[in-house]
């Protein structure tokens, strides 16, 4: 089992920045492929970033390419998520996930982290 715990979020105003981090425990996650979500009230949970394993090949929705990266420190069993030119749809729960490379979903999740950009 992994256990993700998410951290990082706040309130910060549009064209401001934060990083969200999410550490993972139970096992070593350096094998495996993690994600960042997002869920923003009455819409659904949407891709955000995807990093492979080595952070050899990493993957953006459109909607947050050029602004967020995705980081991620195997040795400290860590991911990261910088967000910059934070805009105010970008307000929502994020949401670490985990998956196996060779799996297509999801298997380990965290609670998620509020993120909150004002106009």
């Amino acid at each position: 089992q992994v256990q993700l715990v998410e951290s990082g979020g706040g309130l910060v105003q549009a064209g401001g920045s934060l990083r969200l981090s999410c550490a993972a425990s139970g096992r070593t996650v350096s094998m495996y492929t993690m994600g960042w979500f997002r869920q923003a009230p009455g819409k659904e949970r949407e891709f955000v970033a995807s990093s492979s394993w080595n952070g050899g090949y990493t993957n953006y929705a459109d909607s947050v390419k050029g602004r967020f990266t995705i980081s991620r420190d195997n040795a400290k069993n860590t991911v990261h998520l910088q967000m910059n030119s934070l805009k105010p749809e970008d307000t929502a729960v994020y949401y670490c996930a985990a998956r196996m490379a060779r799996d297509y979903e999801y298997a380990y999740w965290g609670q998620g982290t509020q993120v909150t950009v004002s106009s």
